[in-house]
């Protein structure tokens, strides 16, 4: 069997199996945690890691399936990592599951998919949804070339999307859809992504828990543009508005029914593509509570979640902060990567203001 993986990785015209695969080890450190009551939590030490492995499989030139495992805590949809000596008895069996299952469609400008698989909108980084969250659900998107100075490429990207069903007709599921213009300009030196998604009946604390059900109407318009090719240096801006109004919930407080904005601005200098290559990046986030859906969105910036409501999930809006990284490419598919979060509230869940500092260090390598 051995030989065979080998083979297949070698030689990809002499079989319709492709494999992929990566694995990171994790050091991080949390400190300066404020609660909302004012306390602090404890500074606490991670040693952690991920691995992940998937299968495609091209039955036609137009259609393929595919299939990825990865570790972590089913009930974390938002991280895949372990924790060295994390609950799990002395040496004992890790938590692996399926994180993507779909069936792949490409033919000229058409493609979609149907089933589990990657976030199918343009993103920039992970402040309104995860890499980590997978939706489940039938994406489309047609992409057109131009040739001309102006708009070199426009791609439009749909689909519906259930991330809970009750068992009887579409309209009272739990669900988001979205709608997304891509183009590009000036030699393809500035992106542009504007965006709507719509979320309908989601729960105000994840994994059963709710006690309340909210919709959500975000646009967004996002942009990215490359100022420099020697050395790379890109620049990129997503602004986001929540259409719905708060203002007459009677469970939303007050204080919060008009917390919908939320800006994020980014600037990176090289990139990690080849051995010895390098990165620097700066992101400053401002993300007001409604201007995501929390527990879709990343929670790698602070310790905040829902574990005092019974869930494991993050919540990662109402907050305003940076992150500073740099980076090394140690070879091809080999880099590290040290990532600094600095952290603070914007409206106070209690008496204070939530914080939190926090660095990581990842080494990360693929096949």
């Amino acid at each position: 069997m051995f030989p065979a993986f080998l083979w297949s990785q070698a030689d990809s015209s002499k079989t319709k199996l492709s494999f992929s695969g990566d694995f990171r080890f994790r050091t991080e450190q949390d400190w300066n945690s404020r609660k909302s009551d004012g306390t602090y939590r404890d500074d606490r030490t991670r040693l952690r890691y991920r691995a992940r492995f998937g299968v495609t499989y091209e039955h036609k030139d137009w259609v393929s399936f595919g299939i990825r495992l990865r570790t972590g805590d089913p009930k974390k949809q938002q991280d895949a990592n372990l924790t060295l000596g994390d609950n799990f008895k002395e040496f004992g069996t890790l938590p692996v599951a399926f994180e993507k299952v779909y069936v792949n469609f490409e033919h000229k400008w058409f493609s979609g998919w149907a089933g589990k698989n990657t976030f199918p909108f343009e993103k920039q980084n992970e402040l309104f949804w995860s890499d980590n969250v997978f939706p489940e659900g039938i994406s489309l998107s047609g992409t057109f070339n131009f040739e001309n100075s102006y708009v070199q490429r426009l791609q439009i990207n749909a689909g519906h999307f259930i991330l809970a069903t009750n068992g009887t007709s579409f309209d009272s599921d739990s669900y988001f859809q979205g709608l997304q213009l891509v183009t590009s300009h000036w030699k393809n030196k500035l992106e542009l992504f504007p965006s709507f998604y719509h979320f309908e009946k989601m729960s105000n604390i994840p994994d059963g828990n709710e006690t309340f059900a909210i919709n959500y109407d975000i646009v967004q318009i996002g942009t990215k543009i490359e100022l420099s090719k020697t050395p790379i240096i890109t620049a990129g801006v997503d602004y986001y508005y929540n259409l719905k109004n708060y203002n007459k919930s009677e469970v939303i407080p007050q204080e919060l029914a008009d917390q919908k904005k939320g800006l994020v601005t980014s600037l990176s200098i090289g990139n990690l593509k080849n051995q010895g290559d390098w990165k620097l990046g700066l992101t400053y986030t401002y993300l007001e509570r409604f201007a995501a859906v929390d527990f879709l969105a990343q929670n790698d910036w602070a310790r905040w979640d829902y574990s005092s409501q019974g869930s494991n999930d993050g919540r990662l809006t109402n907050f305003k902060g940076v992150e500073i990284m740099g980076g090394y490419a140690i070879d091809k598919n080999m880099t590290f990567k040290i990532k600094c979060f600095i952290v603070d509230q914007i409206v106070p869940y209690g008496a204070d203001k939530e914080t939190g500092n926090r660095v990581r260090l990842d080494f990360d390598i693929r096949f």
